[in-house]
């Protein structure tokens, strides 16, 4: 079994406008399990909302803790869920799957303000600990209403790190989670304004090394916005290895004697998305041909 999962802050899902592109969405993504985030559905109303629209998933939401219901998450069988911890950011949920390893699965959605967020961070914190979740398969996934770096905003003006992305990057390193490989849009947020385009990294992934462990072949995939102004995260468990014949990664040792190179991988490694992402902005193959014209002409 290859379990679809996903993320997606749909702006409301209380919309009846949005029931059949949502329905669709499912039906042609097929995920077993997800977290809906900023549904807008008020909780007298969720039972019978989501047996219109979900007629055959199970759920839990936040309602217990956030009045708007702020995230749900939806799941069908053979996947069996149990929460075990929820805040107004935050739910934390054990997933069983037939056949796979148990996973823990925390959806987020983070609010606006630097304050609340810094206790969204605490709270994961707790729960981390409190579950050891250093000892078992963990995902992060959601809004985080915050960037890690000024590349994951569109606009110029946003050119330096500010203490709300250092911050968030200390959080993440703290946590032991980084973000998972990932396809699709390196910016999952547009205000929708064609005048005046504006688009950010809000939503990630992120993982622990044990994950990385246990589903080496897994990966992200931010998918067209739809009715939403965010991109959906559809995450797979296992994505097919590259064919035979791919070229191997070669590195020229004789790189590390440059005096730049150190600098240069620092700040490849500071910048956002995964780890594979990150040092592909080194510019490897442009920076390897510029260095070999540098040694021969050295030689010479």
């Amino acid at each position: 079994m290859n379990p679809n999962l996903f993320f997606w802050n749909v702006r409301g899902l209380n919309e009846q406008d949005k029931h059949r592109p949502f329905v669709q969405w499912l039906s042609v993504h097929k995920p077993l399990i997800g977290a809906i985030l900023e549904s807008h559905i008020k909780e007298p109303n969720l039972n019978s909302l989501l047996l219109r629209v979900c007629p055959d998933w199970s759920f839990v939401s936040n309602h217990d803790t956030d009045a708007d219901g702020r995230i749900i998450i939806i799941w069908k069988h053979p996947a069996t869920v149990q929460m075990m911890h929820q805040t107004r950011q935050s739910i934390t949920c054990s997933v069983t799957i037939p056949s796979l390893p148990a996973i823990m699965f925390t959806a987020v959605y983070a609010a606006n303000t630097r304050e609340e967020r810094c206790t969204l961070w605490d709270d994961l914190h707790e729960v981390q600990s409190t579950l050891f979740l250093e000892n078992r398969n963990w995902i992060i996934g959601g809004d985080f209403n915050q960037i890690t770096h000024h590349e994951e905003h569109s606009s110029a003006a946003v050119d330096h790190l500010t203490t709300d992305m250092i911050e968030m990057k200390d959080h993440l390193l703290s946590s032991g989670v980084s973000d998972l490989r990932f396809q699709g849009s390196s910016h999952t947020w547009t205000n929708k304004t064609p005048t005046m385009p504006i688009t950010k990294k809000l939503d990630r992934a992120l993982v622990n090394d044990l994950w990385i462990e246990s589903f080496p072949d897994s990966i992200a995939t931010f998918l067209p916005h739809e009715f939403s102004d965010h991109t959906p995260c559809l995450l797979t468990l296992s994505c097919p290895l590259p064919t035979p014949g791919t070229r191997p990664f070669k590195f020229f040792n004789f790189l590390t004697t440059h005096p730049s190179f150190l600098r240069i991988v620092e700040i490849a490694w500071i910048q956002n998305g995964s780890r594979a992402t990150d040092l592909s902005h080194l510019g490897y193959s442009h920076w390897t041909a510029h260095l070999l014209r540098h040694f021969r002409l050295k030689k010479k």
